[in-house]
């Protein structure tokens, strides 16, 4: 159901509001939906899975990345990284893709070496690739 990137952040793909409980047991207090509501036919709409996550005391953020990353979208997620706390944090899209690409970058803001993003990233099963002129050396 999820796949880790570091300690603290785990991302897959498209969630149902079934599944916010069993994120809570892994210690997940904030989940980050990088999907725009709409993407795809049945998919969950947001708000439905907003209300799981709150019921489960888990925060929520919205942070849709539809044609491609844009400043705001990295820095959406660099505050949602920092506001996690002692908790981990869960962010998904339709395949994790996107969502993992974020917090690479993110990540690179924050001070995080390339070698060591690809390495991370390469162990969840994500290509860095289609952003690695956005990553820091």
């Amino acid at each position: 159901m999820h796949r880790q990137l570091d300690e603290k952040t785990l991302v897959n793909g498209q969630i149902s509001p079934g599944d916010v409980p069993a994120l809570k047991q892994l210690g997940v207090t904030l989940i980050v939906n990088n999907r725009p509501d709409g993407e795809d036919v049945g998919q969950p709409c947001g708000d439905e899975i907003e209300a799981a996550a709150k019921a489960a005391g888990i925060e929520y953020r919205h942070v849709p990345i539809a044609r491609g990353m844009g400043p705001s979208d990295v820095e959406a997620m660099r505050e949602a990284i920092h506001s996690t706390g002692d908790g981990k944090l869960f962010a998904f899209c339709r395949s994790g893709n996107r969502s993992a690409l974020a917090w690479a970058v993110a990540k690179s803001e924050d001070g995080m070496s390339r070698d060591e993003l690809n390495r991370l990233a390469g162990e969840a099963g994500f290509d860095l690739g289609p952003v690695a002129h956005l990553l820091r050396d």
